[in-house]
């Protein structure tokens, strides 16, 4: 066959797929672009344009307490029901008047007047899976769909800023329900891999490998770029255009100084990082602003495990103590930098937990009530929304369904929650179906 530019190297290969196969993957491989498959899918969806609206949160940090939090020892204690009820632990006073945590809240206590705490949060779902997917989507789970999770949808309406992936998971995605469900896995998050409390944290994949400086990595930048534009010529295809993105996106993560800075936590001061508390929750949001502050939309992340059928009393002072301090810290942490109003962090469980403590001293499941908190983003501050009854066992008032909390938490964000998105079938599905915005919830405009 004659070439078609002699003594070009290239001609040897009569398609891009089977050089960056034989090339890429021998000869260039020592670049190490290994960077997380998010980037190659989401590759798949660069073409998108982004129509959305201004919204009041620029950023949103879901704290998850996974296994289901007991809120009797958290955010809606129950001092004076009888001790089978009330559990092992007292109630202290908090920043607002009348208003009790657990007395093992005492840093959330004492800035309760940022807080919007919900008292009144409902669903049926009792098992852990259903419950997990409730507060990750705003649907209750469907055999017949998988419905993306909120990172997802912000990272498919509001795209990319800064070069920074919009959806990040710290350190791994915290359970199946995180992704990208229905729409295309190019709106899955970024899962850092590594538990930043670790003295060796390092992100996966974002450095130049060893022996690559910044001048090689530009030269073979370019060398990819002769690659592309030779066999662009010879065969056309969305598969090409999408690899070309998969790379060009890889890259600016890479070259990026503000994207790269923003997982370097040894920027930070050790006063700051005693403030957070060097434990598994204190880095973990120490790690979530620093991504908020430079760029990233969404960051979900987990803390703890709250599974508490046997022996509570030891399971919540052992858990509760580091991240009430590490949330506590992280609030006042975006209010000195001028973040809060622009940042909602929000704390969720999957349900609750019985109110009558167990015989084996514990409580188990109960989606019937139980509590959530959100903080800055446009939320109130200092105010409770709702309540459970003298139990703890049922709402008593102003109860709140996910679908509501879902579309009031999208509203924030600039995303109109009754939006519909198209599943793969062809059939338009809204992002939440039957929401309403709780107004209540949130604070005044000026």
């Amino acid at each position: 066959m004659k070439p078609i530019c002699p003594g070009n190297p290239l001609d040897r290969y009569t398609s891009r797929r089977e050089f960056l196969h034989v090339g890429l993957l021998g000869g260039l491989g020592g670049l190490g672009l290994t960077l997380p498959q998010f980037l190659r899918h989401q590759a798949m969806g660069a073409q998108k344009f982004y129509e959305t609206r201004e919204g009041v949160a620029k950023g949103i940090i879901h704290i998850f307490l996974p296994g289901g939090m007991a809120h009797q020892e958290s955010f809606d204690p129950k001092p004076y029901a009888p001790a089978e009820y009330r559990g092992p632990f007292g109630a202290i006073d908090t920043k607002l008047s009348g208003v009790q945590f657990g007395e093992k809240m005492k840093h959330l206590a004492a800035i309760a007047d940022k807080l919007t705490i919900i008292r009144s949060m409902s669903h049926g779902e009792a098992a852990h899976e259903r419950g997990t997917h409730n507060m990750f989507t705003g649907y209750r789970p469907s055999p017949a769909l998988d419905y993306p999770s909120y990172g997802s949808v912000i990272s498919h309406e509001l795209g990319s800023k800064n070069n920074l992936p919009p959806y990040v998971c710290v350190p791994t995605v915290p359970n199946e329900f995180a992704g990208s469900g229905y729409l295309s896995s190019a709106f899955g998050p970024f899962a850092i891999g590594s538990d930043p409390v670790k003295g060796d944290f390092q992100v996966r994949d974002l450095n130049l490998p060893g022996g690559c400086d910044e001048f090689r990595f530009s030269r073979r930048r370019s060398l990819l770029e002769t690659v592309d534009s030779h066999f662009r010529s010879l065969e056309k295809s969305d598969a090409i255009d999408s690899m070309d993105a998969f790379y060009q996106h890889a890259y600016k993560l890479i070259a990026s100084e503000t994207a790269r800075e923003a997982f370097n936590l040894k920027a930070e001061p050790d006063a700051i990082k005693d403030e957070y508390g060097r434990t598994e929750a204190g880095m973990r949001m120490l790690l979530a602003r620093r991504l908020i502050e430079a760029g990233t939309r969404f960051v979900s992340l987990s803390a703890g495990g709250w599974d508490h059928h046997d022996n509570i009393k030891a399971g919540i002072e052992t858990q509760l103590p580091p991240v009430d301090k590490a949330i506590a810290t992280l609030i006042r942490d975006l209010e000195r930098r001028g973040m809060l109003d622009s940042t909602l962090v929000m704390v969720t469980s999957e349900f609750g937990r019985t109110p009558k403590i167990n015989p084996t001293g514990g409580r188990d499941h109960w989606p019937n009530v139980f509590s959530v908190m959100m903080a800055g983003g446009g939320f109130k501050q200092g105010y409770v929304h709702g309540s459970s009854d003298a139990l703890g066992g049922g709402v008593d008032t102003d109860g709140l369904t996910v679908t509501d909390l879902s579309t009031t938490i999208y509203n924030q964000i600039g995303i109109t929650a009754d939006k519909e998105l198209m599943s793969p079938g062809g059939r338009p599905i809204e992002i939440v179906a039957g929401g309403q915005v709780v107004d209540a919830l949130l604070a005044k405009k000026a």
